[in-house]
């Protein structure tokens, strides 16, 4: 390659790197690219112009107080070892760096939540103990007003009672039956139409063995001591001396002229066969 292409392919490459080619530039330099010797290369043009623009350029320096805030805050959060930041940057003194846990300050509301919630517990206690009085308090007073329940009232007094009715009462003692074992019994039988309510007495009537036998009372509304007389209730004698025994009747009964003991099974008997009559008790006319 001659001198003016080797100048011409020169400056072509310069062009390419500085300012650009156009269509009809581009294709010369890549005919002169083509017969060129190789001592010429694109690349090498490109590095050299881009290291001649760095050259030239001008860069402006930071302002002062732009680079001290950078060396604070540097310092500030990443620390800096004593004599590695260069004084000539900043006119405050430079401090080691300490890596510390930081300590955590209760606030007014920590403390003030605590204080609440103790208060609290202090009030909830007051008011148990406070209510738990209170209820002390009352069940003395209801104990106070409540009626004591009186001793539930024996079958002598509930017999006392019915006799002091007056002559509403129909009064009967017992005689002797057919049974010889009973043949000194004594005592009476009270009865009261109105309150179908009444009593026997018995002084001597002998204990009875449950298993083997029961007294049976029966009441007669005929004098004549009828056939189906009203089944009056079973009873057992467990003890002697004087025996009272409440009258059960099973259907009402109205004005009866006597009272009959006998002796049935235990359990007792729809109707009686009469063979064994402890006692009899024809009642008092009325002397009213």
């Amino acid at each position: 390659m001659n001198s003016n292409m080797d100048e011409k392919l020169r400056n072509l490459l310069a062009d390419q790197v500085t300012l650009g080619l156009s269509d009809d530039e581009a294709r010369e330099l890549g005919e002169l690219l083509g017969s060129a010797d190789g001592s010429m290369d694109a690349q090498s043009f490109e590095l050299t112009a881009a290291a001649i623009a760095l050259a030239e350029t001008r860069f402006e320096p930071m302002p002062a107080s732009l680079e001290a805030k950078l060396a604070r805050v540097a310092e500030e959060y990443f620390g800096t070892a004593e004599g590695e930041v260069d004084e000539s940057i900043h006119d405050q003194p430079t401090r080691a760096f300490r890596w510390e846990e930081a300590k955590r300050s209760r606030s007014f509301f920590d403390w003030f939540g605590w204080a609440a919630a103790a208060m609290a517990c202090i009030a909830l206690a007051m008011t148990f103990f406070y209510n738990q009085n209170r209820i002390n308090e009352l069940q003395a007073k209801v104990e106070q007003l409540t009626p004591k329940p009186t001793p539930e009232e024996t079958l002598a007094q509930k017999r006392d009672r019915l006799k002091a009715a007056g002559a509403e009462i129909a009064r009967a003692e017992w005689t002797k039956g057919n049974v010889k074992e009973t043949e000194t019994v004594t005592g009476e039988v009270v009865w009261s139409d109105a309150k179908q309510e009444g009593y026997m007495t018995f002084r001597g009537l002998p204990v009875n063995d449950s298993n083997l036998e029961a007294y049976q009372l029966w009441i007669f509304e005929d004098a004549k001591l009828e056939e189906f007389p009203k089944d009056g209730g079973v009873f057992n004698v467990t003890s002697s001396g004087e025996v009272i025994i409440p009258i059960d009747p099973k259907l009402r009964t109205l004005d009866p002229k006597a009272f009959a003991v006998t002796i049935e099974k235990p359990g007792g008997v729809v109707r009686s066969d009469r063979s064994k009559i402890a006692l009899l008790a024809p009642v008092k006319p009325s002397t009213t």
